[in-house]
């Protein structure tokens, strides 16, 4: 473990409750998440079926791409078995929500779950503030060990924006829901490609807020999805937020480069300079960059690197993202400093692609006590 991961750390193990301080150590109020809502159904892909019950699985997405390379080769169409192996809510919302639901926190979910709600939404989030604005995307993520391949229909988040948020549920029912929280968290701009609309109108009435939270959270999702001119177009609109409160964005290393390429164009740079570009072009209080073996994060304190102990036989990485930006919340309504909330954004995701589940406060510290014991 370097020296700049060392001293993350050590400040995450010095700033983050002690086991014996937890969970009360930690001040649990509501948070607000916003705008989407997945039925998530995990898949894999059959390589070699030996009987009815007994198969292969295509293990990589490289030996998948291989026999799509192959099949493109040979002007020959091409078949896949695939299975599902289990289904679940997922998205920004819902993935946030589950984490600080088991942290004890009160989640507020604003989103798309179905009108009425379908029964997965209620069965999971009944018992939290739930609110549908829409149909409920849909997405088959098929599990590979070196990733993961999604393929998503897209809710009723496609068309919205602040005018459509007024429609739906109402501009001052939303600050309600808003005033009080410590986090408000809004994700993806790549599913919801009017967001900067949404966060220009929640700029405008911010004053309106009678408590507003001190952190946004702002997850772009998979910006492959948008074309370059339209992400410069919305950029300016999460410095203007910045004004009036502490925005983070965190996008993963694939994404930051994305992005990086968008608002300064194609060359080769490490993950760090692709951060600062992205940060500088957003201007956010910081933005986090995450990876499979180290995360970024760039806020006036500079720029710091976290490395990631990677584990070699994930039990799943379909949303590990999304935990490790509830790691990253967790962080900042507990007051971390940047590098030590990107060493809890990397315990958080780092317990739950090694278990598929959600730690509980105490599995979060544990990690953190136990980092440079993983690598």
């Amino acid at each position: 473990m370097d020296d700049d991961t060392q001293t993350a750390v050590a400040a995450a193990r010095e700033q983050f409750p002690s086991p014996d301080a937890l969970p009360e150590g930690v001040d649990r109020g509501r948070v607000v998440l916003g705008f989407d809502g997945y039925l998530d159904r995990v898949r894999e892909v059959v390589a070699d079926r030996i009987d009815p019950e007994r198969y292969e699985r295509v293990s990589t997405l490289a030996a998948f791409g291989e026999r799509v390379d192959d099949s493109v080769a040979a002007a020959s169409s091409l078949t896949f078995e695939w299975l599902q192996e289990g289904s679940r809510t997922g998205g920004h919302t819902c993935h946030l929500g589950r984490a600080f639901g088991t942290w004890a926190f009160s989640p507020v979910l604003v989103g798309m779950y179905g009108n009425p709600v379908h029964e997965a939404f209620e069965a999971e989030f009944g018992e939290y503030d739930l609110t549908s604005m829409g149909a409920p995307g849909i997405t088959d993520a098929v599990e590979f060990d070196d990733g993961k391949l999604m393929l998503t229909e897209i809710g009723d988040t496609m068309d919205l924006n602040w005018a459509g948020l007024d429609e739906r549920l109402g501009h001052d029912a939303l600050l309600d829901h808003i005033s009080g929280a410590a986090l408000l968290g809004m994700g993806y701009w790549s599913e919801t490609p009017n967001l900067p609309d949404i966060l220009d109108g929640l700029c405008e009435r911010w004053d309106d807020i009678a408590d507003p939270p001190e952190h946004v959270l702002v997850d772009p999702g998979d910006v492959r999805k948008l074309d370059a001119d339209r992400l410069r177009a919305g950029r300016e609109a999460i410095g203007r937020l910045d004004e009036h409160t502490n925005v983070v964005v965190s996008s993963n290393r694939a994404e930051t480069g994305v992005l990086a390429t968008a608002f300064e164009g194609e060359a080769e740079r490490t993950f760090e300079a692709d951060a600062e570009i992205v940060a500088d072009a957003l201007d956010p209080t910081w933005f986090v960059g995450h990876g499979v073996d180290r995360s970024v994060v760039v806020s006036p304190r500079g720029t710091d690197t976290v490395s990631v102990p990677a584990v070699a036989d994930p039990e799943l990485t379909t949303s590990s993202g999304d935990h490790f930006n509830a790691g990253l919340g967790l962080g900042l309504v507990t007051g971390l400093d940047p590098a030590a909330a990107v060493v809890l954004g990397n315990s958080v995701a780092g317990y739950f692609v090694r278990t598929a589940d959600q730690p509980s406060l105490a599995e979060v510290r544990q990690f953190v006590d136990d980092y440079d014991e993983k690598f």
